[in-house]
Parts: structure tokens; C-alpha cells; sequence
């Protein structure tokens, strides 16, 4: 386990705890290099309070304004059905506790799951979708919970109020179509000039899928797509939205991409500013 920045208590201690962040080592959805599932292990190794301390830029101290903790990682060894039904009963039980759950993927399919969760504890919800894609396939190559496909479950099943997606860069007409039917805001990186200033009026829920970041930024994950984000641009969207951030998912660092954790080191950055903005909110 990490400490996260020297933030993070152990649970035994303070089982009243406000943010809990859930690892979900999980790839089998992946439709084209494995490796996901080694995410959680790589941002716990990089986000070392020898390295990092618990301050966020706006100015929460993640050590002394919240409790933290680290409940570990879900059973992700059985079938991936049963992979899928525990990371929602993992998440439930954290919003059963009135906590705000950061879970950390894991390939982009956990997202679904995690969003039956909290679809039943937040109604409405609104989505804030970081990627360089909308992942709003019907299915890919057979597969309906494919990681290229868990926001269309979403729209289908209703468990979202409004989504808007921001970076992405890899839009089909299917995608637009189905975006267009089904309400999805889509703020393509070819139309980002200036700083984003989002506002949300329901609570909201984030989904960073770490590809969303330009390459340059990002190299450790499994798609490469040029032009994206900047890890300053990311970090401007979420310190300057309006609204109540419940949760977060940070998905698709793929570590043997990743040999210097630059990666890895966004990936906490934005868990940490994240958290911040859950104790503070705007």
C-alpha cells in the first residue's frame, strides 16, 4: 500500500473515513494490449510521500483536511463476470459509508460496473469523461462490455443525468450519432482554444481514462493518439469546474509503457488534485 503522498491512514484506525481509494487490477476487456491490470500497483509505487507531499495546488492538505485510506484492491481472479459484479458491490460498500470512493484501473470497462454503484446512491448523476475516445461502441469484436463500450451501457441503462466527454480525438459517425442521440456533450480537442470552466448542477462523477493526455504527457498506456490534453490542461478542467465531485475512476495506465512512471506520476497528480476539489468543493 501507499501513503499516498504521506495522506493516506490505515482504515482499522479511522473506519470513518471520507475517501477510499479502491484498486481494480483488471484487463480482461482490453482490445489490444493487455497490461491495465497492473495499474493500481503502479500508482501506488510512484505516489510515495518521499517524493510527494499531501498539499494539493489549491490548497488542501490531504493529511489534516480529510481522511484518506487505502481499502485495497477487488478479487479480480475469478471470471470476468464475477470480476465485474464484485467491483460494483467494492464501490457500493464505500458509498455505503457516505465515503467518496477513487478507484484506480484497470481497463475502461470497470467503469460500468462502478456506475451501476453509484447510480443508486446519486440521482441524477452527471459524468465528466476524460479520453481520446467516447467508448460509445454498441460493441467491439463481439464483446458489449469491451472497454471501448462502457458508455453506451450507461446511456442505455440511464444511469447518467448528462455526460460530457473532453479530449477526445478518435470520433466515428457511429459514435457521433449515438453522442447525439443519447445527449452526449463532446468537447473534441480540434475545438479546445482556451482554458475549459465547466459547470455541473447535480453531483458529479469523473472518468480519466489516462489516453486522454497527449502521448507526450502520457506514454503508458495502450493507445497512443497524438494531439490530446496536457497533464496543466487536465488538471485546469477539474481545479476550475463548478460542482460537487463524488467520484473518480483513473483507468488504462498500462506500466510496461510507462519504464520512467511518467505516466504513473499524472496519474496520482490527478488523483490528488481530484481528492482536493472533493474536500473543497466550488
Amino acid at each position: 500500500m501507499s501513503d499516498f503522498g504521506g495522506a493516506a491512514k490505515l482504515v482499522s484506525e479511522h473506519p470513518d473515513y471520507k475517501i477510499a481509494v479502491l484498486g481494480v487490477p483488471f484487463d480482461e476487456k482490453s482490445s489490444y494490449l493487455r497490461g491495465a491490470a497492473g495499474g493500481p500497483a503502479a500508482i501506488r509505487r510512484v505516489s510515495t510521500g518521499k517524493c510527494y507531499c499531501a498539499w494539493t495546488e489549491l490548497g488542501v492538505n490531504l493529511e489534516e483536511d480529510t481522511v484518506l485510506v487505502d481499502v485495497g484492491d477487488v478479487d479480480t481472479s475469478g471470471d470476468p463476470d464475477k470480476s465485474l459484479a464484485l467491483i460494483e458491490k467494492g464501490v457500493a460498500g464505500i458509498l455505503d459509508k457516505g465515503a467518496a470512493p477513487i478507484v484506480l484501473g484497470g481497463d475502461h470497462s470497470i467503469t460500468y460496473p462502478v456506475l451501476k454503484a453509484f447510480a443508486r446512491a446519486f440521482k441524477p448523476l452527471e459524468i465528466l469523461h476524460f479520453d481520446a475516445h467516447p467508448d460509445l461502441y454498441d460493441d467491439l469484436y463481439g464483446d458489449r462490455l469491451s472497454h471501448a463500450c462502457p458508455f453506451a451501457r450507461i446511456v442505455e441503462d440511464g444511469l447518467a443525468a448528462g455526460i460530457v466527454q473532453v479530449g477526445v480525438r478518435a470520433v466515428t459517425a457511429a459514435h457521433r450519432a449515438k453522442a447525439l442521440k443519447s445527449g452526449v456533450r463532446m468537447v473534441e480537442m480540434k475545438d479546445i482554444q482556451d482554458p475549459l470552466h465547466l459547470r455541473f448542477a447535480h453531483p458529479v462523477y469523473i472518468s480519466f481514462d489516462l489516453d486522454a493526455l497527449d502521448p507526450a504527457f502520457a506514454p503508458g498506456v495502450a493507445h497512443h493518439e497524438p494531439g490530446g490534453l496536457s497533464t496543466r490542461q487536465a488538471l485546469q478542467v477539474i481545479q476550475s469546474l463548478k460542482g460537487r465531485i463524488v467520484g473518480l475512476d483513473i483507468v488504462e495506465l498500462n506500466p510496461p509503457r510507462d519504464p520512467a512512471a511518467i505516466t504513473a506520476a499524472a496519474a496520482f497528480k490527478i488523483l490528488k488534485e481530484t481528492a482536493g476539489r472533493m474536500v473543497r468543493p466550488v
